[in-house]
């Protein structure tokens, strides 16, 4: 297997290793996410309660089409008087949506006025309420109240809010601030005592807006259908909300229809007076030319001049109808240069471009007129539709003096072609000819008042076809559950954050813990071997090794006794220096359970206490230090027999001690009567170990490397800092001490750890029953969780 192989493999194991660890690291917290996950999601229920339900009602609406099945008579007159019935579906969607629309709906209902019962968790809004609350002098603009109302006996109501404390009778009105003068009302159904009624005003902006938001209009399936949705926490009330702004949709489009009817209809009546008179004066000026001039019967050259001219003065008469009925729209338009009435439309019926002008400006006229009843000239939203009105009206002044101009040109043309005629024919007597004009004047008046009264009848009977141009197909109806709130997702929420909140800190720990906690942190970051892995004691005594031990620690000192067998047999040497990167990781303990475990074999043992600046194996041994190897350093005539001191622990265990503590420790130990002693005690001793100062703090241990034949490098269970393992790496990579192995001390098993649970446990249970030690563990790792 090749070395990227290799690198791949030991990534994927890490990988795996650092879930396995992780994943220990949960299970070890199981009550924190229990904790958790019952706090969460008890939070969740209780705002899942505290949400007021919405139920969602729809209704779907169809739009009548009066074009639909042919052009009857009536549609083409509704379409020439430019009503809304053309209006497209996306038209009468945004005609739905007006806010004109909902203020009705909410002035009518008066639904700025809430009223609830008090719950536990919340307020439950009242579909009819057992009393009414009527503002009877509003102030100018009314700021939102909340008060609560509790009926007292003898007709008398506890008024209580946050700046109002009072008792109050029935249709007796009281001041209430932010509101205006207002009165308790009885209704139908009487309140119960004792029972708490909150009541919330509102202003009716406030209240419109937040209907506006909860209605949503789509167009459905069919092109002439529209889907209506409202979400309202009361059903019942909710269907009547949507009911009754269906019925004012349907009002205002019937009334607006009636209004641009009446217009048309009052301006053709008005031209029709006028032209009446006209055409009655030219009647008489023709009779009394006739009797003046004494004609009877036309000549011959006459009624050659009549037939031929006759189809000339029938086109001509028509183009004098249009010239005549556009000159009046633009004098009526300039008359009406603030835009304050509806524009007749019927009147122009060949020019697409003047009617969708019309239809424009009228309707926003419809709308100007509808926000004037809630609002002044003054306001912004009216000002912006006064300057979009007499655009409008500027732009049908332009429409009117093109067509104008096109007729002219056609009119000239017909009278030039007339004149042509007229000219062929050259033998017509003065008289006629001077009668002949003036009867042709009556036929164009005649033409023209023929089309207004046309008009005017098709006008009158266009208002009796104004029934409503929509209808209810599938009336308002709201859903047997509540839409919102979604309690699953509540809970489901809860459940969530009751697992990701453990889970996130958990996990910011194991990232951020710079201590070992796991084999795979000592692997990771150095290439020498993991000799031995000792357990945790809660014995506080340094020798938890008898004669006859077989605990589980006990097992894993045997087996690195094993362990140091096939290095010391290697060697052929017999001294171990015993060091680690800090204090308080276990040197002494490791040094004085070896040799204890070591003696146990059979083997004679020498512990040396050569850490000479911080000596602890004699304190632990209850051995005073007041001789030892510095006297021996320093005294020649010291013996080696007469620092050894035997230890009762064990028969083939011994001590020598470190003496007083002297001011040069590092010389002491390159000294040449250390070399000796440790050259002599060689051959006394199967095996010599020697408790080192830690080799991260100072060079102590570096120097007795020279004589170790093996050095067993202690690190402690989380509480070595990771980063000290580089220190046995540079060691081990600078071949400053010979063979090195690493002894992880101190490991707690639970809680997570990369050690698992019960790591090591299985040695030392011979002759106990499995099944007891297996229980025994698991209430272990219970307790520890």
């Amino acid at each position: 297997m090749s070395s990227k192989q290799n690198a791949q493999v030991m990534t994927e194991f890490e990988d795996d290793f650092r879930l396995e660890s992780l994943l220990r690291k949960f299970m070890s917290k199981w009550h924190w996410f229990v904790i958790a996950i019952a706090l969460c999601f008890g939070i969740a229920y209780y705002v899942a309660q505290t949400q007021t339900p919405m139920y969602l009602i729809t209704a779907k609406v169809q739009i009548n089409d009066p074009k639909r099945g042919g052009t009857t008579a009536e549609s083409q007159l509704l379409g020439e008087l430019g009503s809304m019935a053309s209006a497209t579906i996306a038209n009468e969607s945004e005609i739905l949506q007006t806010r004109y629309l909902m203020e009705r709906v909410v002035k009518d209902l008066k639904l700025n006025i809430t009223y609830f019962t008090k719950g536990r968790l919340r307020d439950v809004q009242l579909y009819e309420a057992p009393f009414v609350l009527d503002i009877v002098e509003p102030i100018d603009t009314i700021r939102s109240r909340a008060i609560e109302t509790s009926f007292l006996p003898g007709d008398k109501i506890k008024i209580t809010s946050d700046a109002l404390d009072t008792t109050v009778n029935f249709n007796k009105p009281f001041k209430l601030n932010g509101v205006g003068l207002v009165q308790i009302l009885k209704a139908a159904t009487k309140p119960t005592s004792g029972v708490v009624y909150p009541v919330t005003i509102t202003s009716v902006d406030k209240v419109v807006e937040g209907l506006q938001g909860s209605l949503i209009i789509l167009p459905g399936t069919v092109a002439s259908v529209i889907n209506i949705s409202f979400n309202y926490p009361v059903p019942k009330k909710g269907e009547d909300i949507l009911n009754k702004l269906l019925k004012i949709y349907v009002e205002t489009n019937v009334n607006d229809r009636n209004r641009l009817a009446d217009s048309a209809y009052a301006f053709i009546q008005t031209r029709l007076s006028y032209l009446g008179g006209e055409l009655g004066s030219l009647e008489s000026n023709i009779q009394g030319f006739r009797q003046k001039n004494n004609i009877t019967q036309m000549s011959e050259q006459s009624s050659l001049l009549i037939n031929n001219s006759s189809q000339y003065v029938n086109d001509l008469a028509k183009i004098e109808t249009q010239l005549s009925v556009l000159q009046s729209l633009e004098d009526y338009l300039r008359s009406n240069t603030k835009g304050s009435t509806i524009v007749p439309s019927s009147l122009v019926v060949s020019d697409p471009l003047f009617q969708s002008l019309v239809e424009k400006h009228n309707n926003l006229i419809l709308d100007r007129d509808r926000r004037l009843m809630s609002v002044t000239e003054t306001n912004p939203i009216i000002v912006n539709l006064n300057q979009q009105i007499a655009s409008t009206n500027s732009d049908m002044l332009a429409s009117l003096s093109s067509s104008k101009n096109s007729l002219n040109i056609s009119r000239n043309r017909l009278m030039s072609q007339l004149k042509n005629v007229e000219g062929q024919v050259q033998n017509v007597p003065k008289n006629e000819r001077n009668y002949l004009d003036l009867a042709r004047q009556q036929k164009i008046k005649e033409e023209l008042f023929i089309f207004l009264m046309q008009k005017g009848e098709e006008t009158a009977i266009s208002k009796t076809y104004n029934t409503p141009n929509s209808t209810n197909i599938d009336p308002p109806k709201s859903g047997t559950s509540p839409i919102s709130p979604n309690k699953m997702i509540y809970y489901a929420a809860g459940i969530f954050f009751g697992l990701i909140i453990p889970a996130g800190w958990v996990y910011a720990q194991y990232l951020l813990n710079s201590r070992i906690d796991s084999k795979g942190d000592i692997t990771k970051r150095t290439t020498v071997p993991i000799v031995a892995e000792i357990g945790h004691s809660g014995d506080v005594k340094n020798l938890i090794i008898g004669n006859m031990s077989r605990s589980a620690i006990a097992e894993q000192f045997r087996a690195l006794r094993t362990n140091l067998g096939f290095y010391i047999n290697k060697s052929h040497g017999n001294l171990i220096l015993v060091t680690s990167g800090m204090s308080g990781e276990g040197k002494s303990f490791a040094s004085i359970n070896l040799g204890n475990v070591l003696a146990l074999s059979g083997k004679k043992v020498l512990l040396m206490e050569l850490d000479l600046r911080k000596p602890s194996l004699s304190k632990k041994f209850d051995i005073d230090n007041l001789f030892g190897f510095t006297n021996y350093v320093n005294d020649p005539k010291v013996g080696v027999k007469d620092i050894i001191r035997p230890l009762a622990v064990h028969e083939n265990m011994f001590l020598i001690s470190s003496g007083e503590i002297p001011t040069n420790p590092a010389e002491m130990l390159l000294s040449a009567r250390a070399a000796e002693l440790i050259n002599e005690l060689r051959t006394m001793y199967d095996y010599i170990i020697i408790d080192a100062p830690p080799v991260g703090v100072v060079t102590d241990a570096q120097l007795l490397g020279e004589y170790a034949d093996f050095c067993l490098y202690v690190v402690r269970h989380n509480f070595t800092e990771k980063s000290q393992l580089e220190i046995v790496e540079d060691l081990n990579a600078n071949n400053r001490m010979k063979q090195l192995g690493i002894m992880v001390n101190d490991i707690k098993t639970g809680n997570g750890n990369g050690y698992g649970y019960g790591y090591g446990y299985n040695y030392g249970s011979y002759g106990h029953d499995e099944r007891a030690g297996m229980g025994r563990k698991f209430k272990s790792w219970f307790k520890k969780s």
